[in-house]
């Protein structure tokens, strides 16, 4: 570069009544590089640029020697408008390599170029300016100092525009991400909070200020506005959270929210901005937040922006929290839902949290019979109250859920949610409307340090197999899951779920044991008993999957089966003269339960064309725990249509004589466990003694099972027992069997059709 063109630049000087800046308002000045390998153009351009300002604000220059050091002066410096940049320095294209760094490695878009050359042969391709978006090419001869002015005039002013669109663009963003995180929101409170932080990033301040609410817009026209509440507040300002606003030590920004919620308008000064939005319920807001700079005009319209989305967040706050509160919360109740109860369980143990604690599941006691007796109402009644008590007695060290129906889960230290602790809850009796009543439970706990799991469901369902266990022990029982109860329970499922093959693949069958009058020795009826023959050709006991059956609820298929193929028995016996023998078939309580049970009979008998009188239903005493009236009224149902009832296994379960008065039956069994003992244990002889003479004074017939010596068939006798069955007089057979058997005593038999 020449001295020449060095004085061309100072040549020019700028006519008078030219566009040239005044003092500004005290701006920060325009940062701007110089990049160029002769000293003496930093000199000339320093003076060149001396006093001057560019659109009202002061210049502030950078200066580097040679590209290399200009690129690592942007990679410090990140706030620079303009950059003057020599086109050649190390090398002949060192300045066009320098915007393409700046542009592509660098990033800096916004910052404005305008490249100098000494050499007009070396300006860049009109392809390459607009690649890199070059401001303006000047020679170093015709820069002079008024078209240096104008040229960095254009520059700054279109580096401010884009940094006005690039922050309005950055604001948006966080409306938008704000917004999200608005309906995110659970309450009212961390909605405020939310909005002090928010307009706060908006204008890139520390979160510093306050939000006020009222329960009622009406209360600012009537001058209330001063009762406002600081219902979120940061910075300086925390301590003022549920105070008033006239409590406010500073009077600027009491006028300020008094001004905002009495116009219910946004009110920004230069150093402040309060916002108003009127919100759900009709409730307004007033957020004050404090800027220590003027706020920029893309603030202010940022702000009405937002401030348009704030209200349309908060009118829908209330309605996120009532949609949070029906997933979440029982309605009826108000605790904790099992979705609820299973995300906090799950939080627990993603964290670490679940050393020392336990998790019981509560299950209310024949809770249905209360219903039964007592109605619906009176057992959601019941329900609530027994919810408040879980509150009161509990809620203070354990979290309380309902996970469904009459059944409760609760979590709590080892030491908290103790056995005693869980009783404690039913100790006393709850009066609904004037009628106490008192409660049992059965609990099934978990000590969460003995298990390893991975989620909420397996925690619960290990405390749901203590239950089953609490349950099949008696009324009012606690139980610990341990690993012993996991493996049985496991072996159960795999029972049931062979069980559930074996149906579909016709693997199971009906035996028949018959009944003999001890009077006459004659048959007068046979019982119809299921089997199970696994595939490796083994036989399941009975008592093994007929109580899995019952708990999984296979039973009601199973025991439909059963009545169908019994009664189709009944038509095989007619065919083969044996008109006159009785087929009984096992009810278990949970088919006995079924709405449809009585219309399920009607409809077998119907499909297999059998006189009802040849039908005997067997039923347990465990069936009174369905409630009595209703007992009573379905087995009067089945009696009127002249099918007979037999109470099995009576004195072995739910014994009570005053059941027994009630319940209509044409004969009662003894328990071939008290027919055990009849010879050699007084106990068992007492028992039988007095459920034979009971029997017949209700009306009875009185039949033993499981008579297996002569010993025990002539105490019977004694008793006066009147009918008896067991291996004595024959096992339980096929049903081909049983008719050869019935053949071979020449029973008399009767004419097809005249029984």
């Amino acid at each position: 570069m020449s001295n020449d063109d060095l004085v061309l630049i100072l040549d020019d000087q700028p006519e008078s009544g030219s566009d040239q800046a005044s003092r500004g308002d005290g701006g920060p000045a325009w940062r701007i590089l110089v990049v160029d390998d002769d000293a003496d153009v930093h000199e000339t351009t320093a003076f060149a640029l001396n006093s001057l300002e560019l659109a009202g604000r002061p210049v502030e220059l950078l200066h580097a020697m040679s590209a290399a050091e200009g690129v690592a002066l942007l990679r410090r410096e990140t706030d620079v408008a303009v950059a003057l940049l020599d086109v050649v320095m190390e090398t002949d294209d060192a300045g066009l390599r320098m915007v393409e760094t700046i542009r592509n490695e660098l990033g800096l878009h916004n910052l404005r170029i305008i490249l100098r050359t000494g050499q007009p042969g070396q300006a860049p391709e009109l392809e390459t300016i607009r690649a890199y978006d070059i401001n303006d090419y000047k020679t170093k001869s015709e820069l002079t100092r008024h078209r240096l002015y104008a040229s960095l005039t254009t520059a700054v002013r279109s580096y401010e525009q884009l940094r006005k669109l690039e922050a309005s663009r950055r604001g948006l963003e966080q409306i938008i991400a704000a917004s999200n995180q608005f309906i995110a929101e659970q309450g009212m409170q961390s909605f405020a909070e939310g909005v002090i932080t928010q307009i706060a990033a908006l204008l890139g301040v520390e979160p510093e200020g306050v939000v006020c609410a009222g329960a009622n817009a009406d209360d600012v026209a009537s001058e209330a506005g001063a009762n406002f509440v600081v219902i979120a507040a940061a910075g300086r300002f925390r301590h003022l959270m549920a105070r008033a606003i006239g409590e406010i030590d500073e009077p600027h920004i009491v006028d300020n929210l008094n001004a905002s919620l009495r116009s219910r308008k946004s009110v920004v000064d230069s150093h402040s901005v309060t916002l108003y939005f009127h919100g759900a319920a009709s409730q307004d807001f007033a957020a004050y937040i404090g800027a220590r700079t003027p706020l920029k005009e893309v603030d202010r319209e940022l702000l009405e922006i937002f401030c348009t989305n704030i209200a349309l967040c908060a009118s829908n706050v209330s309605l996120v929290r009532r949609m949070r509160e029906l997933a979440y919360v029982d309605r009826m109740l108000g605790l904790p839902n099992r979705t609820a109860f299973i995300e906090y369980v799950d939080e627990l143990l993603a964290e670490g949290r679940m050393k020392g604690m336990v998790l019981a599941k509560v299950d209310i006691d024949h809770f249905g019979e209360t219903n039964d007796m007592l109605g619906y109402r009176y057992g959601d009644a019941l329900l609530v109250a027994l919810a408040r008590r879980f509150e009161l007695q509990l809620g203070g060290f354990a979290y309380v859920a309902r996970l469904g129906g009459n059944t409760f889960g609760v979590l709590g230290r080892d030491e908290d949610v103790t056995p005693d602790a869980l009783k404690a809850v039913f100790q006393e009796a709850f009066e609904i409307g004037g009628v106490p009543r008192r409660l049992s439970a059965s609990i099934g706990v978990v000590r969460c340090d003995e298990v390893q799991v991975s989620c909420a469901p397996e925690l619960i369902e290990q405390a749901f197999i203590a239950l089953k266990r609490a349950e099949a022990q008696g009324n009012g029982r606690v139980e610990y899951y341990t690993h012993a109860l996991g493996a049985d329970a496991k072996d159960r499922t795999r029972l049931l779920q062979g069980l559930h093959r074996a149906f579909d693949h016709d693997r199971l069958f009906i035996v028949y044991q018959p009944k003999l009058d001890l009077r006459t020795r004659r048959t007068v009826g046979v019982e119809a008993l299921m089997r199970w023959r696994a595939e490796d050709g083994s036989l399941i006991p009975p008592d093994r999957f007929i109580p899995v059956a019952e708990q999984s609820g296979l039973i009601v298929g199973l025991g439909a089966w059963a009545l169908r193929t019994a009664l189709s028995a009944v038509q095989e016996l007619d065919k083969a003269g044996f008109g006159d023998i009785r087929m009984g078939v096992n009810v278990s309580a949970v088919q006995f339960a079924q709405p449809e049970f009585v219309a399920d009979l009607d409809r077998a008998l119907a499909s297999k064309g059998v006189d009802p009188r040849r039908l005997e239903l067997e039923v347990t005493e465990s069936v009174a725990l369905m409630g009595m009236d209703r007992v009573v009224s379905v087995l009067d149902e089945v009696r009127s249509r002249k099918v007979a009832v037999a109470i099995d296994d009576f004195g072995t379960g739910f014994s009570s004589l005053s059941y027994l008065d009630q319940l209509p039956a044409d004969r009662i069994k003894i328990d071939r466990s008290f027919v055990d003992h009849l010879e050699t244990d007084r106990r068992g002889a007492r028992i039988a003694r007095l459920i034979v003479p009971l029997g017949h004074q209700l009306g009875m017939k009185v039949v033993a099972e499981g008579v297996e010596t002569e010993g025990q068939l002539e105490a019977l006798l004694e008793l006066g027992c009147d009918e008896a069955q067991g291996y004595l007089f024959a096992r339980p057979m096929p049903l081909d069997e049983l008719l050869v058997w019935l053949g071979a005593r020449d029973e008399g038999r009767v004419a097809e059709g005249e029984a």
